[in-house]
């Protein structure tokens, strides 16, 4: 099996040829192919450089008792051992749509104005998580709620294994707090359903026919002022054969709108067919219930103490508000290891 390297210098000698531009889905997958090996090869290839360096430093300390050397070498194998750490969680992204964006989706569960609150904190704290990343957030989408908070919102999220990283948050997530909104300033327990499904691009095949699709236009809502649109340029699209359902209001544009909704559609798509595939896989292995959309995954809790936990893996910090703040490198890397140990 040729190693990572190899690959890539073999993806390199094919575009040479004239004839590989030819096939435009073959050119896509290689070309996508190509950016995500290098960008896993180059970093470590300056790491090995950067080991190097510091056993050549190792070996002058010996020969040399100079304490500003130590200082430095100590320094240096501190860097090196937080970039070995985190370049280990980046092997975990060995799934085959971990490498794309992702689009992410947030829905309040029952309890009017307090799970809408919830579920803007969500949208907050993963637009914080990837700012931490340094990917790039996009809202498509967002209907806000008539008091407070959202009924609904999409995000398109890219960068390096921006799905790998976020697939993590699909499911139920449950909040415990004293109530902003209740006079009486009692607890309340919220609830919010958080969807992720892999960006696709051309390149991967997911028939979307014309006939199969209900698309209605409308007047977007908001909560008036200039927000609100005086035509009809939000996009509600409906797939016939599987009923599901997608919008869009965001844009002013009813064209960008349009757009939008059929990334997210065919997102779902795919989506869906994945799960199916899995769930026919998995049919002999009942006895392990599969992480589902609409299990709840973890719990944060704001009051009586504050603790963040993940049903899946235990994880669990004492550091609630860091975590809504985005912090959730723990939580997802705790994921990886155990999907990793299977």
């Amino acid at each position: 099996m040729p190693t990572l390297s190899a690959r890539v210098a073999e993806l390199e000698r094919s575009m040479n040829d004239p004839e590989f531009w030819k096939d435009k889905k073959r050119s896509d997958e290689a070309l996508r192919e190509s950016k995500t090996l290098k960008a896993k090869v180059e970093p470590m290839d300056d790491l090995a450089r950067r080991i190097g360096e510091a056993d050549g430093l190792l070996r002058l300390l010996k020969e040399e008792d100079d304490q500003s050397l130590v200082d430095e070498v100590a320094a240096d194998l501190k860097k090196l051992e937080a970039e070995l750490s985190s370049r280990e969680v980046e092997t975990l992204f060995s799934g085959p749509d971990d490498s794309r964006g992702a689009i992410l989706a947030i829905h309040p569960g029952a309890g009017g104005t307090e799970s809408m609150d919830w579920a803007e904190m969500l949208l907050r704290m993963y637009t914080r998580y990837a700012e931490r990343k340094g990917f790039e957030a996009k809202l498509l989408d967002l209907i806000p709620g008539e008091e407070a908070g959202v009924k609904s919102v999409s995000l398109e999220i890219n960068g390096p294994n921006a799905y790998g990283h976020f697939k993590a948050e699909s499911g139920v997530h449950r909040l415990v707090r004293i109530s902003p909104f209740d006079s009486s300033s009692r607890r309340h327990t919220s609830f919010a359903s958080v969807f992720v499904y892999p960006e696709i691009d051309e390149a991967v095949e997911v028939e979307v026919r014309s006939e199969d699709l209900q698309i209605d236009t409308f007047r977007a809502s908001g909560a008036g002022g200039q927000h609100v649109n005086k035509t009809d340029s939000a996009v509600r699209i409906t797939h016939i054969p599987t009923g599901i359902v997608v919008q869009c209001q965001n844009e002013r544009s009813q064209f960008r709108n349009k757009e939008n909704a059929m990334k997210i559609l065919r997102a779902r798509l795919y989506s869906k067919k994945l799960e199916e595939e899995r769930q026919k896989f998995n049919k002999l292995m009942e006895g392990q219930k599969e992480i589902a959309w609409g299990s709840q995954i973890r719990s944060y809790v704001l009051h009586p103490y504050n603790l963040v936990k993940d049903h899946r893996t235990d994880e669990q910090t004492s550091d609630a508000y860091g975590v809504l703040d985005g912090n959730l490198d723990a939580f997802v890397d705790a994921y990886l290891h155990k999907n990793a140990a299977g």
